[in-house]
This record gives C-alpha cells, structure tokens and sequence, in this order.
C-alpha cells in the first residue's frame, strides 16, 4: 500500500514538470514567432513571387513573407505610400512620379532589360509605318510611366511637337482593346504585351526605346522598411539577383513554368524573355546617371511635377552589400 501512495505524489511531480516544460515551449515559441520578422511583400502575377519558387530560391527563409497580389505596380506604390507594403517592384519612370509626389520610398535594387522590348504597336493593317506617320495620331500608354515617357520621346526624336499628337492615358488591357477597335492608332507597351500583341492579334512595332528609355525596374522599399527590416531586405534582394541570374539560363523552364502558373502562353513568354534578358544590377554611378537624365526629359516632358534628384531617391547601400 506504502508503495502506492509513494506512486501518486511522485506521478503528480512528473505531471507538473511535463506541464511546465510544456508551458515554457509554448512560451518560447510564442516568442520566437513574435520575433520573426514579417516583409510585406506586393507583387503581380507571374512577378517576384513565381520567379523564387521556380528558382528555388523561395525556400527557408529566415523571415516570413506576406504576399500581396496587384494587378500592376501603380496600386504596388500606392500601397507603399500608404505604409501597407515592405517593399515592392515598378518601373522607373512609376516609381519616379510617386517619389516626386513626396511618397517616403527609395529604389535599393533593380533589373535591366533590353529597350527595344518596350515599343510602340499598331494594327497589321495600319498605314503607320514609322514614327513620322505618328503626327496627328491618337497614341495610348500608361500615365507617368514607360508608356507616356516613350510616347514624348519617340515623337521629340521624329521631330513631331506633342500637340501635334493625342495622348490617350489608358492602361494596357484597355490600351490593347482600344487598338485592336480603332479607337486609338497606336500603343505605347512593354513586354510580355509586346510579344502577346506581336504573335497572337499580328500587331507591328513601329518605334521603340533603344536609346530613349532606361529600361530598368526597381526594387522599391518604404523608408520605414529599411530602417526596420534591413536585413530581410537584404537577403530578399540577394535572392531576388540570384534567381534572375538562374532565369537567364533556365529561358525554357522559367517560360513554361510561368506559362503554367500565369495561363499566359508559353510562346509568348518565351519570345519576352529571350527578347527581354533582364539581369539583376547594381545601383552604382552609371545607373543613376541614365535614369537622371531620363528624369530630366520626363520633367520637360511634363510626366513628372518636379526637377528631382536621382541620387537622393535611391539607397545604394543594398547593392554594394550584394557585391561585397
């Protein structure tokens, strides 16, 4: 009997140790969780997100990723200005126009792709041939981007003044419906609506951004991001570069997974990136160069409200991080 009422104190101690030891890793967790930083990521379909996953470079991560889909970059920014977003992708010229309006942001990394793929489209039975005939035309393209900014530039280099054409603002879904009816001559666009438009609906280019436009897409953070989530920030944007490099590589699985994941046709992708070769860079003397003075154009153009310095709207100290 003695031993029995030995048996229930000392199973009651090992009770209250395991309950202990429970509550204090439960505790632990619950602050381990608590601790794990949350990037606040916006996307698009197709975007950022796929090219980790497919990649491989989306996997154990030492911090947790909140996806956001856009269906473009321009509520992408809104959303930074508002501080619901971490850090996000745009091109430069969008980025730009919400700088300029005073949004707290910074460019800390980017991509580069081939100029020629942002262009201007008309139908296949258009009689516009060249950027001279754009004289007197409706013209469409997205406002306070590539598309207005090559828009300005391709008639400037033609010689055309831009009341001598019609700007129309219209987004590229609505941009491509109103070509395809004739309500507007031409469209300002970049890839993968170029090749969609060129292969599918036997759309013509008729200009494009060699030697006019940057080109290039930035990686783009709030203020507050940086100042708080460096480190995530960092090891993102290494991962981002890495999985770029491996893209370039890899053209023919990168387009058909993307094709898979996006209902886009695999051609179609295919034929944007081989034309696009969009590489990861550095933001260093030369870059910002390019882009101040495509800033510069796009102030006389009237795209952007302000003269800016490009050198203030970038933090370069998350490329030279990457290159050390």
């Amino acid at each position: 009997m003695r031993t029995g009422s030995h048996a229930r104190p000392a199973g009651r101690r090992l009770a209250a140790v395991l309950l202990a030891a429970a509550v204090t890793g439960a505790s632990a967790a619950a602050s381990r969780a608590a601790d794990t930083v949350v990037l606040r990521v916006g996307d698009q379909k197709g975007g950022n997100r796929s090219l980790l996953e497919i990649a491989g470079y989306g996997k154990d991560l030492p911090y947790r990723i909140a996806w956001s889909e856009f269906p473009a970059a321009a509520p992408i920014l809104e959303a930074l200005n508002a501080g619901a977003l971490d850090v996000g992708y745009t091109g430069d010229l969008s980025f730009l126009t919400v700088y300029a309006a005073g949004a707290p942001i910074k460019a800390i990394g980017g991509t580069k792709s081939d100029p020629r793929t942002q262009a201007i489209l008309v139908r296949a039975d258009s009689p516009i041939r060249s950027a001279a005939d754009l004289k007197g035309k409706r013209l469409a393209g997205t406002r306070g981007g590539w598309g207005q900014f090559l828009i300005s530039a391709t008639l400037e280099k033609a010689g055309i003044a831009p009341s001598e054409a019609t700007f129309a603002p219209l987004n590229p879904v609505d941009a491509k419906v109103a070509l395809m009816a004739g309500s507007v001559d031409a469209w300002a666009v970049w890839d993968p609506y170029v090749s969609f438009a060129t292969l599918k609906d036997r759309a013509r280019p008729v200009a494009d951004g060699a030697g006019l436009t940057p080109a290039i897409t930035f990686i783009v953070a709030s203020d507050d991001a940086i100042a708080t989530k460096r480190a995530a920030l960092q090891d993102f944007l290494t991962r981002l570069s890495k999985a770029r490099l491996w893209s370039l590589d890899h053209l023919d699985a990168y387009a058909r997974t993307t094709a898979d994941m996006t209902k886009l046709p695999e051609d179609v992708l295919h034929a944007a990136y081989t034309a696009q070769r969009t590489r990861p860079i550095a933001i260093d003397d030369a870059v910002v160069k390019e882009v101040q003075e495509a800033s510069d154009r796009a102030t006389r153009y009237g795209i952007l409200s302000r003269p800016l310095d490009v050198g203030r709207a970038v933090d370069r100290s998350f490329t030279a991080a990457a290159s050390n």
